[in-house]
């Protein structure tokens, strides 16, 4: 295990990655609360966290990634009323969906997903807590937790009180609060669950915390999620366990992802431009999404666009179209190669260890994309070369996943019309008529076919949809 550094969002800085024991990792990440389809700000999260889980795991870490699943809230409840359908039958539609576009977008690194009305006793069991300890109290709305008992309150997102209130008054609102930030943790009125507490269900903040303590204990190791989560949602999942448990910190490392923007605006479904997973899907390959979340750093913004989609499908016909390169020449007579990986890939993990910088581990991929091109060019790069590198990028695949090696090993058969035009384009070249072939090549690209002399011969290939 090499020594790894992660952006510590609650002491704010870069710190070595040193989990509570040695060799495995307790992470846990905010899911989807389910009453709509997920949109690409939702992807580019979950799919940080894949990557990430994967990185770990190719460090030898042991993890396992909890998820929870919001199946009863308020958007639920409302969403169940326009549809004049039940908050369950929305909760689960909605819930199938979501995990056929994880399934969509190849990620499977989560070891667990938590539906919050599955742990309604635990939810319970940590209100009553808290009431116990004299941290939460009861108004008629709702059990709510006290902010000001809790000293450390704001740490995480760097606020005061006073600016905790101001933000947390118009997110929570109700009647007779003790303060104007105090948030529910048991809320009255239907749909209910029975309890002792009163009839109801869990506050937004407290199912975490429930779900995290019932796998983890009161302390575990990563907690990740979007910026917009740190307040007032990671605020009050840490005034909740540490109150609880008197154990400080409640996470080692807070890692949050950036916002996906459009137009430098957040996507969201209250601003209404979003674009939906299933939509983005119908245009392009799941690898493209894959690769436009590794090329900008988890923590940075993203904002996108059509032309970074597009840049995102360039760049991997060009990794495809070397793989190719490199499958037919690892075929060769193997003969001792220099061991020209061997730095680069150093080069490539080296970087990636300092807070996961996935932009700098992408500029070296294309900066040795292009010297292996030209090798390739010139006759330069032996067979054993190729299969270094070709299984250099099958490794780095296992973590990134933007690669399907797949399609890249299948022998691409070409429509008949192509054929011939290629036939065409090759006599047009052999009798020097230079127009007449420049004619048919812009004919065959028309057509969806990207044609490479090579001194082999032309390879004709399908361009990138």
């Amino acid at each position: 295990m090499n020594m790894l550094k992660f952006y510590n969002t609650l002491f704010r800085k870069k710190e070595d990655f040193e989990p509570i024991r040695r060799g495995k990792v307790n992470l846990f990440v905010c899911g989807p609360t389910v009453y709509d389809f997920s949109h690409l700000g939702h992807a580019r999260t979950y799919i940080v966290y894949d990557m990430l889980v994967r990185y770990l795991k190719y460090q030898q870490y042991k993890v396992f990634y909890l998820q929870n699943i919001t199946d009863i809230d308020d958007k639920i409840i409302q969403r169940a009323k326009e549809k004049k359908t039940t908050w369950k039958e929305i909760a689960r539609k909605f819930e199938k969906e979501y995990l056929k576009d994880m399934k969509a977008l190849n990620i499977k690194s989560v070891t667990k997903y938590a539906r919050a009305t599955s742990h309604i006793k635990e939810v319970q069991n940590q209100v009553r807590r808290l009431l116990k300890k004299g941290y939460a109290y009861e108004i008629r709305g709702g059990i709510y937790y006290n902010i000001k008992k809790f000293k450390d309150y704001g740490k995480l997102s760097g606020r005061t009180i006073e600016q905790a209130e101001d933000a947390v008054s118009r997110i929570d609102q109700a009647e007779n609060k003790r303060n104007r930030g105090d948030f529910c943790l048991w809320k009255f009125g239907e749909p209910y669950w029975k309890s002792s507490l009163g009839n109801g269900r869990p506050g937004w903040h407290i199912e975490d915390t429930a779900i995290t303590e019932k796998y983890f204990g009161p302390q575990y190791d990563i907690h990740g999620g979007a910026r917009d989560l740190i307040f007032p949602h990671h605020e009050a999942e840490i005034a909740q366990m540490e109150a609880l448990s008197d154990k400080r910190p409640m996470v080692e490392y807070w890692i949050h992802a950036g916002f996906l923007t459009v137009n430098g605006q957040k996507m969201s479904k209250s601003l209404g431009n979003f674009i939906t997973l299933k939509d983005f899907l119908k245009k392009y390959k799941p690898e493209v999404l894959r690769f436009i979340v590794f090329s900008s750093h988890y923590r940075s913004p993203l904002d996108y666009s059509e032309a970074i989609a597009q840049e995102a499908k360039t760049n991997l016909q060009k990794l495809k179209e070397l793989l190719k390169k490199l499958e037919e020449l690892k075929k060769g007579p193997k003969e001792n190669g220099k061991e020209i990986v061997k730095n680069f890939e150093k080069s490539f993990f080296k970087v990636l260890e300092d807070d996961f910088n996935t932009p700098q581990a992408k500029g070296l991929i294309f900066d040795f994309l292009a010297e292996t091109n030209k090798r390739i060019s010139e006759n330069k790069l032996s067979p054993q070369e190729a299969e270094e590198i070709y299984n250099f990028f099958k490794k780095i695949n296992k973590i990134f996943g933007f690669l399907d090696f797949k399609r890249i090993k299948e022998k691409e058969i070409l429509p008949k019309e192509i054929k011939e035009l290629g036939k065409l384009r090759e006599k047009a070249r052999n009798q020097e008529n230079w127009q007449q072939a420049d004619e048919i090549r812009r004919k065959i690209e028309k057509l969806g076919y990207k044609i490479e002399d090579s001194k082999e011969g032309p390879k004709i290939r399908t361009m990138p949809r």
